[in-house]
């Protein structure tokens, strides 16, 4: 990783931009609907150290060389994190394609070395971000308290929210109807931790092109996962737990502590079946059927 990519928070903050022409305007659009206090500079203006001084950014966009140094000068004199327009070299962070959700915000970006190629992959990543997930993590925000107060457990916390952003009350904020969203999430956060726990089978694990997208979001949402290392490679997060898929009381203790436990084999385990049902835990099995998504 060669450059860290980091957020700055915009209310109540100074937004810089100096210049004219498009370059300038493709600047204040990108801050368009946001919090920040945004501040045009021109001419003499731009050269002024105290022009600059207590912005969060700053923005050059000036075609001349020596008014585009002397503003780039003054802004460092202020000591505000600055970028200049097609001048790497001159800047303290790059710019990245943006995707703009509200509260959800995604960055594409190359350090500075191919800002073509950082929009061509924003276009792909942005039509997989749903329109209204700004409206889901506002709700989320809303209820942050009483997620928190329901799930005092760091792992079961995370582990309702997983289960929440992809459940019908995401769904229903996804959708607009936030009276609905707010009515599911409140019902799914008096259920607690009973809520949570269950195991996940995904068969065809050895024929990776038989796998559904269901199946592919189960492994992904799961906390912890077993089975064929080369489909959890593809499809199961890094920092999910790992578990045997013969060690059927680990599964289960696992399921009955509210996590959910996803396992890639190539057939159903009766074994694990009858340890789970004796347990009261639920057990998911999905069919490798290619049209299933």
């Amino acid at each position: 990783m060669e450059a860290f990519p980091a957020f700055f928070p915009l209310a109540g903050r100074r937004v810089v931009i100096a210049g004219a022409g498009e370059a300038a305007e493709a600047k204040l659009r990108l801050f368009e609907g946001s919090p920040a206090q945004i501040v045009r500079l021109e001419g003499e203006a731009a050269a002024d150290p105290a022009a600059y001084a207590g912005a969060a950014l700053a923005f050059v966009a000036i075609a001349e060389d020596a008014p585009r140094r002397a503003a780039a000068a003054a802004a460092r004199a202020a000591h505000v994190p600055l970028n200049v327009v097609d001048h790497p070299e001159l800047c303290d962070f790059h710019t990245p394609a943006v995707i703009d959700r509200g509260q959800v915000v995604a960055a594409i970006g190359t350090g500075g070395a191919a800002p073509l190629l950082a929009s061509l992959i924003r276009a792909d990543v942005e039509a997989r971000v749903p329109a209204g997930a700004g409206r889901l993590a506002a709700l989320l925000q809303r209820r942050q308290d009483a997620v928190r107060e329901a799930f005092p457990d760091l792992v079961q916390r995370r582990a309702f929210l997983r289960r929440a952003i992809a459940g019908p009350a995401a769904e229903a904020a996804l959708r607009g109807d936030m009276a609905e969203a707010e009515a599911r999430l409140d019902g799914a956060i008096a259920e607690g931790a009973a809520g949570l726990g269950g195991v996940s089978v995904v068969l065809g694990a050895r024929t990776p092109e038989l796998i559904s997208l269901r199946a592919a979001r189960v492994l992904a949402e799961a906390d912890v996962v077993g089975g064929d290392e080369a489909l959890l490679a593809r499809h199961a997060r890094r920092d999910a737990g790992r578990v045997d898929p013969a060690d059927h009381a680990a599964i289960a203790a696992r399921a009955a502590e509210g996590q959910a436990v996803a396992l890639a084999l190539e057939a159903t385990d009766p074994a694990l079946t009858e340890v789970l049902a004796r347990a009261g835990l639920g057990l998911a099995v999905l069919q490798p059927a290619p049209g299933d998504a």
